[in-house]
């Protein structure tokens, strides 16, 4: 029965983390920064321009 109590207290933990987190990502405005890293592979790459 206390492992139940401890895996509960941690999992809420780890919830309350998580949203501690997402509101200071979107505090900073930083959710179009992921936008600009998913596209960033999708540029040319100067060095292979000259081969």
């Amino acid at each position: 029965m206390e492992v139940i109590v401890l895996q509960a207290f941690v999992s809420l933990m780890l919830v309350l983390c998580m949203l501690l987190l997402f509101g200071h990502m979107l505090r900073k405005r930083t959710p179009e920064h992921a936008d600009r890293l998913a596209l960033m592979p999708l540029e040319d790459d100067e060095s292979s321009q000259g081969k």
